[in-house]
């Protein structure tokens, strides 16, 4: 079975330090409650030093000394108490008693997600203050949370992906013990647990690893420096270090999945990719836990090999977001044009997304000034995760607003139903399922002045594209504390009937097997760009079938069903006065056997189902 090599392991007679430091001649354990006696890690051959501390055991901090005289915090620490610059602290994972031994996991295909950021979730930003709320979210039909990044950062307000240490959970958030009670009651309550980490580069600040190993190669950049080292000199270390990390997670931490930050900042040009050797890894770990668990990748590549199986040529990530789609719905319910947006026209394409998944699947991209993508045509949609709002699109593409800021309560209908019933695993961003008003912003709390500036300046080219030099201050901490939920708008209108909304709609998609099956090949959808209307059929081999009708227009639109045998019975209707001030209901009417046509209100959602 499966256990951490490197760190500080906890064993019956005393804690063994195992590190990896080829740049280093002589490394040293110094115990912080005495470090007049430090204790010298012995080398074992490229690049390994190890050392054993008797009578040691959990709850011990320590610094590792290194040949400069330099104490820094050990790479491979399960908990920062102090954060980023501060002492490890050693761990013993079995200390934890967990109480989820008959938790299986769930099949990827019933994930609904709820993707979460631990300091804004809450007042109190916690992992322990998230458990009062879990029973809320799985009355709402979340089947899934997904964390933004934990790893230890700088300070107590960051997005997570400054993250160096990708062993130990935020040390503001609760560490290991809040992160772990967290799990083990989402798996109480019926609800799996999708970790955000970051491997394809870490943060700058309280970043020791340079002189320890070569983690980083300039040979390749990323938008936030340097990349990891997977093909260089001395890569197999680096490699060695995130898998082993992904592992940790999955065992020592009972994670379902985790996703993958951005793996087009991964370079890696060796025979066997990291993300196959990370996955046929983490896939066995999985299997001898007898468990199911999933890697979930951020990719803009649009390349189908991500999530193709290693012998017809992929990685083996089972799924990837799919943000296509998010892009097209946004053009279809906007006028929206800039940036990426401008290579998207609404409706055409969120046709497109909703059969194919891939918009781009080789075209030429005007936005990318050359020719984008691969054909997922063939691939199942429970390959693909889907949002009509995330982080990145509402704090980067959006300056902070969400959908209720920008769309009307009717839109912001519109735009769940086809999330909803689409063909692909929804993800829904914290507060989107009752509108919450308060924006969320990217926010820092660096303590170095010159990153400080350096991060405001990235922030304004990056953002350029969207808002030009009109962004909030990442590093002012009002930035964070507005970007906090309010608990009370949910329980008033207009918020309430938009809550009603999402959770009967959730409940129809569990209910009927054509809507949960994430069949794509069984999925058929038409549209008329002019009129602004769309329809979406879904069918299960079953019989079950469902059709949503949606108009995306600011008028009454009579929607042309193209097909025989309807009408079948209305099961969820977006102006049906509990979900908010009601509209005129569908009327549909018949020609003898033929086609019928659906007249719905403006920006109005109708699912039929038989």
């Amino acid at each position: 079975m499966w256990s951490l090599r490197y760190g500080a392991t906890v064993e019956s007679s005393g804690v063994r330090f195992r590190l990896w430091a080829p740049r280093q001649r002589g490394v040293a354990v110094v115990m912080a409650q005495d470090p007049s006696r430090p204790l010298a890690m012995h080398p074992e051959g490229e690049g390994e030093f190890a050392a054993f501390a008797d009578s040691l055991a959990a709850g011990a901090d320590y610094w590792l000394r290194l040949d400069d005289g330099r104490r820094v915090p050990d790479p491979v620490s399960r908990w920062q108490p102090g954060g980023v610059h501060g002492p490890s602290r050693v761990v013993d994972p079995a200390a934890f008693s967990w109480t989820d031994a008959d938790w299986r996991g769930l099949p990827i295909e019933q994930y609904l997600i709820y993707e979460l950021h631990t300091g804004t979730f809450t007042p109190e930003g916690t992992f322990e203050s998230i458990i009062p709320r879990l029973p809320y979210l799985r009355a709402l039909g979340v089947t899934a949370i997904e964390l933004m990044p934990v790893a230890e950062f700088p300070g107590g307000r960051n997005w997570g992906y400054d993250g160096v240490g990708l062993y130990a959970p935020q040390s503001t958030y609760g560490g290991p013990t809040g992160l772990k009670s967290l799990i083990d009651a989402c798996h109480h309550t019926g609800v799996a647990v999708v970790l955000d980490v970051v491997y394809n580069h870490l943060g700058p600040e309280g970043n020791y690893l340079p002189a320890l190993a070569p983690f980083f190669n300039p040979a390749y950049r990323t938008p936030w420096g340097d990349a990891m080292n997977y093909d260089g000199a001395e890569s197999d270390g680096v490699r060695r270090m995130v898998v082993e990390n992904a592992l940790y997670w999955l065992t020592e931490y009972h994670v379902d999945a985790l996703r993958l930050d951005a793996i087009h900042g991964i370079f890696d040009f060796s025979a066997r990719h990291i993300l196959q050797e990370m996955a046929e890894a983490f896939h066995q770990q999985a299997q001898a836990l007898g468990r199911f668990a999933w890697l979930i990748a951020e990719s803009d590549l649009n390349d189908a090999r991500v999530i193709q199986r290693p012998h017809s040529g992929g990685y083996g990530i089972d799924a990837q977001w799919l943000d296509d789609f998010h892009h097209s719905l946004h053009t279809a319910l906007s006028d929206d044009s800039r940036g990426y947006f401008a290579d998207f026209d609404g409706l055409p394409s969120l046709r497109k997304a909703l059969t194919n998944g891939f918009v781009y699947e080789g075209q030429h991209s005007r936005y990318r000034r050359r020719h984008h993508g691969s054909s997922s045509r063939d691939r199942p949609g429970r390959q693909f995760v889907v949002c009509s709002q995330n982080h990145d699109q509402v704090a980067n593409a959006l300056q902070g607003k969400r959908e209720s800021r920008l769309l009307s309560l009717e839109q912001q209908k519109l735009a769940a139903a086809v999330l909803l019933f689409s063909p692909f695993i929804p993800l829904l961003f914290m507060g989107q399922e009752y509108g919450e008003k308060a924006n969320f912003d990217y926010f820092t709390s660096h303590g170095d002045p010159a990153l400080i500036e350096a991060v405001r300046e990235g922030r304004r080219k990056e953002m350029g594209d969207f808002c030009g030099d009109e962004f909030a201050d990442p590093q002012d901490p009002a930035t964070f504390e507005r970007s906090k939920l309010d608990w009370t708008l949910h329980l008033e209108a207009p918020h309430a009937g938009l809550l009603a909304w999402y959770r009967d709609a959730i409940t129809a998609r569990n209910r009927h097997p054509a809507l949960a099956n994430c069949r794509k090949s069984l999925t058929r959808a038409e549209t008329n760009p002019s009129k602004g209307w769309l329809i979406l059929e879904r069918r299960d081999p079953s019989g079950s079938r469902a059709l949503l009708v949606c108009n995306f227009s600011d008028s009454v639109e009579a929607v042309r069903i193209p097909f025989r045998g309807f009408p079948w019975s209305l099961t969820l209707w977006s102006g049906a006065d509990c979900y908010g001030p009601a509209t005129a209901p569908p009327v549909v009417s018949i020609s003898g056997d033929g086609p019928g046509e659906v007249e719905i209100a403006p920006y109005g959602a109708a699912l039929y189902t038989a």
